[in-house]
């Protein structure tokens, strides 16, 4: 079964994502970024790109040609993937194909929309019987 994991009250949803992914990558691990919102695709696309600035993240969008060769895929289609092992969910509801995964990663921001969509997505996933981690960001804060 998924494992699904909340990370709560990010300051940064995408920075929280682009590490995350930075840290699967380097455990081998390929990395679906769901994003279906073409503006925020785009953004999390320039954060691969351009942080930090002495390490890389190889990636591209799941409709490249290089998609079947690249470890960290931004889109929706979790079958571009060869394996399907961490995707992180960079939208408002959970992801059609997050089941597929070994690990779901939730990332749930700081303000009052994002949080009750969070809360939704953690109960929809509850009352399916998935075991839930949640790690709130402010513990770790300044």
């Amino acid at each position: 079964m998924t494992e699904i994991t909340f990370y709560t009250f990010a300051e940064d949803p995408l920075d929280v994502a682009r590490r995350v992914a930075a840290k699967a990558h380097g455990q081998g691990k390929q990395v679906m970024i769901y994003a279906p919102d073409a503006a925020v695709a785009d953004a999390i696309d320039r954060l691969l790109w351009a942080t930090p600035a002495l390490s890389f993240v190889p990636h591209c969008r799941d409709r490249d040609a290089l998609a079947s060769e690249t470890p960290v895929l931004i889109g929706t289609d979790a079958d571009a993937l060869r394996q399907a092992d961490v995707m992180i969910n960079l939208h408002s509801e959970q992801p059609p194909a997050f089941g597929r995964f070994e690990r779901l990663v939730e990332i749930v921001g700081q303000d009052d929309a994002g949080r009750e969509q969070g809360r939704t997505r953690y109960r929809f996933y509850q009352a399916r019987g998935y075991a839930l981690k949640t790690h709130d960001l402010r513990q770790n804060a300044g």
